[in-house]
């Protein structure tokens, strides 16, 4: 005899469905669960196989043995049923200066308005900062192929005006400055901040601390492309040892 019928019983004490609740998990008709629980069905087999993966139990368990709730409890302590039951993922969620708001955020940074109709960005980064993505516009922070480039994304987290004299040693910020958005490397001498680019065929900008509108600090980066993976000089030797090869069979 099978203990199917009362397992799935005690399974809908455990978590308290109805017949209902419970068959419609399953796509069966409540007359058909009613039927396997006072045992007057047997189940089809793929039905028995979704009801033991749905709540980790073997299937040998399932059919064979007359389940305790403690035992119900130790396959699985919390039965998920719903997917209102999963635990949910929280990401952070950060407002997004695409590459045709970038001329528009340098006005209207401040405007709550604009910053609400931005794109959202949800990305599993530390949240509880204020953290804000900018579209990256041009070469000034590339280094031969390193750095960043057009269209990559860069993320920062906000720097209040009043403690912006804790940074200026060269950190990459995105600063707000006279209605311009600015990726650069940041340095602070007296009454002046400095930003640098990573190119160095591009002049620094020189502006005084009162025309700083707005500062972000770089934290993370979004890439639009592969990283370069593996050892260069392996690589290269591998390069050499596949032209040396292609030299010798055309001798």
């Amino acid at each position: 005899m099978s203990f199917f019928g009362r397992n799935i019983k005690k399974i809908r004490g455990v978590k308290g469905l109805s017949q209902k609740s419970f068959a419609e998990l399953f796509d069966l008709k409540r007359a058909t669960l009613g039927a396997y629980e006072e045992g007057r069905s047997e189940p089809k087999i793929d039905t028995i196989i979704k009801i033991a993966n749905y709540f980790s139990i073997s299937i040998d368990s399932l059919l064979t043995s007359d389940l305790t709730v403690n035992e119900l409890l130790r396959f699985k302590e919390d039965l998920i049923l719903t997917v209102d039951d999963l635990e949910k993922e929280f990401l952070a969620v950060i407002p997004y200066v695409s590459e045709q708001k970038i001329i528009s955020y340098g006005k209207y940074f401040d405007n709550m308005k604009f910053i609400d109709d931005l794109p959202k960005l949800n990305l599993p980064v530390e949240d509880g900062k204020k953290l804000r993505a900018f579209t990256v516009t041009n070469l000034e922070m590339t280094d031969h192929d390193k750095g960043l480039y057009p269209k990559d994304v860069i993320i920062g987290e906000y720097i209040p005006l009043d403690e912006t004299e804790a940074y200026g040693n060269g950190e990459v910020v995105i600063a707000i400055v006279n209605d311009e958005v600015i990726v650069r490397k940041i340095y602070c001498i007296a009454d002046q901040i400095v930003l640098k680019a990573e190119h160095k065929n591009i002049e620094e900008k020189i502006f005084s601390r009162s025309a700083l509108k707005e500062l972000w600090l770089a934290k993370y980066s979004f890439i639009r492309r592969l990283p370069e993976l593996g050892d260069e000089v392996e690589n290269k030797l591998l390069f050499l040892e596949k032209e040396l090869l292609k030299l010798k069979n055309r001798s």
